[in-house]
């Protein structure tokens, strides 16, 4: 979710589905190289640490860091709950080439007992907060699965999120959800879910296939911001939340229009809900001008 997943677009997302639906959400993740993250940066990238109250009810918004050095990320999970980070996720599932060249991501799949130190190393580290960590389904196969897990597990982490592919699987294919089933019986802490899902419906579709307690979405949030509830919306609703998410990135992160264009573009390729822009997704990829989607967009959320 590298470069899509902002503060703006976190808070625009928690504030059209209650904690009831959608109880936290991860930032994208935050690369730890040599040094540890200086606690400035780690307080814009999070941004406000939970959502929108409802009777009472926040869904968190926890921080996830990427790295492969024990020492730099542990101190910037430190860092992190010093800011007001309510957990940090450590990110063991990226196949992205350049986690892969720095020997972090799912490049660590093939070292399990590199995955528990890291996470040992962050637990002992923070004083409240919890620690989870995101694997994939193994590197080239997915016969280390349950070794993987169970090294989250003896880390000591709170929370295990387990993505139904391999790394060399990429986001092809459907994904195997057996795999997640293979990780919740291996560990004893609760699993998460992740991967295949495209509809509300699969949410709890693959909770009941798997038995797994929780369930992350990515792209098919990126695609429907409602997936997360059992309801439909219509073209308005979804322009009025294109057209708030643009309008909010330049007024609030200082966003210049060519980056502004750019972020509405890498939603607009995946767009479904409403219905929006099934039917001419080319013409709107194609159009240049910020100000011609703005006004498309208003243009929508008045009809």
């Amino acid at each position: 979710m590298e470069g899509v997943t902002d503060p703006v677009f976190r808070r625009l997302v928690l504030s059209r589905n209650p904690p009831s639906a959608l109880g936290g959400v991860f930032t994208e993740f935050l690369r730890v190289s040599a040094a540890p993250i200086r606690s400035g940066r780690i307080l814009a990238h999070l941004g406000p640490a939970s959502g929108p109250s409802v009777e009472g009810v926040r869904a968190v918004v926890g921080l996830q860091l990427l790295g492969s050095d024990p020492g730099a990320v542990a101190e910037t999970a430190r860092r992190a709950e010093g800011v007001g980070a309510p957990i940090v996720d450590l990110n063991f599932g990226c196949p992205a080439k350049g986690a892969l060249r720095s020997c972090a991501g799912s490049a660590m799949l093939d070292r399990p007992e590199a995955i528990e130190d890291l996470v040992g190393r962050c637990v002992a580290e923070v004083d409240r907060i919890p620690i989870s960590a995101k694997i994939r389904s193994g590197g080239e196969d997915d016969r280390a699965l349950e070794e993987i897990a169970l090294a989250v597990q003896e880390g000591g982490a709170s929370l295990l999120s387990v993505h139904c592919r391999t790394r060399a699987e990429g986001y092809r294919g459907p994904g195997d959800w057996e795999r997640i089933a293979r990780a919740v019986q291996a560990v004893d802490i609760p699993v998460c879910g992740n991967g295949g899902v495209e509809s509300h419906f699969d949410i709890e579709r693959l909770r009941r296939r798997t038995g797994c307690e929780y369930v992350m979405v990515g792209r098919a949030a990126l695609a429907n911001p409602w997936v997360f509830l059992d309801r439909e919306v219509g073209r308005e609703e979804a322009a009025g939340f294109l057209l708030e998410y643009a309008l909010r990135l330049g007024e609030e992160r200082g966003a210049a229009a060519m980056k502004v264009l750019g972020r509405i573009k890498q939603l607009l390729r995946v767009w479904e809900a409403g219905e929006l822009v099934s039917k001419d997704r080319g013409k709107w990829l194609g159009e240049r001008s910020l100000d011609v989607i703005l006004d498309r967009l208003r243009a929508e959320a008045r009809a």
